[in-house]
């Protein structure tokens, strides 16, 4: 068994409270979870209104799957105009 992990910390534009930080994150993370069938959080800076880490993990029984799918999400949630990646961090074991 391959486990992938990945932690995008990201801006987000269009938040100017907590609460619409939220709404955002939560649209990002709902739309992976259907899309790519991963497990995906807001893991970071939880009290910040223009800030977030989400973190994600897929299983898999090969390692270029693993890889393929986390830069799938990673290049998703680049193309989505509310937000802008800064870091991520990629693990695959």
């Amino acid at each position: 068994m391959i486990v992938g992990s990945c932690e995008i910390e990201i801006i987000i534009y269009e938040a100017n409270s907590l609460k619409e930080k939220r709404h955002v994150i939560k649209s990002i993370i709902e739309r992976i979870k259907s899309r790519f069938n991963a497990s995906a959080a807001e893991v970071d800076y939880n009290d910040l209104w223009n800030r977030s880490v989400i973190g994600v993990a897929v299983v898999s029984n090969k390692k270029a799957l693993c890889e393929s799918m986390i830069l799938k999400i990673i290049d998703f949630i680049d193309n989505d105009e509310r937000v802008e990646i800064i870091n991520h961090y990629m693990e695959v074991n």
